[in-house]
């Protein structure tokens, strides 16, 4: 798969000295959708605002679609939206005049047809005459993804979409994402709710302090990192565990009813069957037994402590 977007040792150091992004080099492929995870601070803004042409690096070099970002970029922003954390819209303007002013900013002459459509897909198209004061939050947010959409893009940049939207609204927005993917839109996603990376991205990329720590595709991430928790639950409690399972790294509930035991699974031998025998040495009838895997929020939590 081709790369839409390369980046080169990129960095950025602000006047107040501090070091927003140190040496980020990455491919990004046409057509997935890249999540780019990391705490506040991290970077992940300062790295989506030097793609869009709103900050300029202090060094390094970035390609979007084949243009420098700096040499040629009316070429480059022009295949690129970008859906801000901020709702900065004119409040007294209607939805569709809204979508309507984006596009003109862009130079492409007037498409309803094509404006009607993505609305549309927004589930905008009833509130098209509305004003945006009248507008929920969540409806407010699909005006930006609308405004980000106007002009047709072929990259799509995601800062913190549904920050402050309900679950419902959320899931939603992920199926809008869904279908943008299966139009062939490359899709960068930044977020603090990482179920909706899990849910939704190709690849991760984690962030942390300016760096990018590292970018795998989310399957091999969660296979390579990914940890399982076997849960044994007993038939009678325990007041506490005896020596000969305390040395195995097991965790007593404190209840004495459940047992845990983390375990890697893809390691050669988990452990399982030695952990069990254990437990019929020591005369410890046991219930019933249920596994359960990582989520990637284990996995990042994970890597942000083992890579920093």
């Amino acid at each position: 798969m081709s790369s839409i977007i390369e980046v080169r040792d990129l960095s950025k150091t602000y006047a107040s000295g501090t070091s927003a992004l140190k040496g980020v080099t990455l491919d990004i492929r046409e057509g997935e959708i890249l999540a780019l995870l990391g705490p506040n601070g991290a970077g992940k803004t300062t790295f989506i605002s030097i793609l869009c042409g709103l900050v300029t690096p202090s060094g390094g070099q970035a390609r979007v679609g084949g243009h420098d970002i700096q040499r040629e970029y009316r070429e480059a922003r022009s295949l690129i939206g970008l859906v801000p954390q901020e709702i900065a819209l004119e409040f007294f303007e209607t939805v569709m005049n809204t979508v309507r002013f984006s596009r003109g900013l862009y130079g492409k002459a007037p498409d309803d047809a094509h404006l009607e459509r993505v609305l549309r897909a927004l589930a905008l198209w009833d509130k098209r005459d509305a004003k945006l004061r009248e507008l929920s939050g969540g409806m407010k947010r699909r005006v930006l993804i609308a405004k980000a959409l106007s002009h047709g893009p072929r990259i799509l940049f995601l800062d913190e979409p549904t920050a402050g939207v309900d679950v419902n609204l959320r899931r939603e927005m992920w199926e809008v994402v869904r279908r943008l993917k299966a139009e062939g839109v490359t899709i960068i996603l930044t977020t603090h709710y990482l179920e909706e990376a899990e849910e939704m991205a190709d690849r991760v990329g984690i962030i942390d302090k300016g760096r990018l720590l590292l970018v795998r595709d989310k399957a091999d991430l969660m296979h390579e990192f990914g940890q399982k928790v076997l849960t044994v639950e007993l038939a009678t409690p325990l007041a506490h565990l005896p020596e000969a399972l305390a040395s195995l790294g097991l965790s007593l509930a404190p209840d004495g009813l459940t047992v845990s035991y983390r375990y890697d699974s893809n390691a050669d031998r988990s452990g399982i069957a030695r952990l069990l025998a254990a437990f019929a040495a020591e005369g410890i009838a046991v219930r019933d037994l249920s596994t359960e895997q990582s989520s990637l929020e284990d996995v990042f939590l994970r890597l942000v402590r083992d890579l920093a």
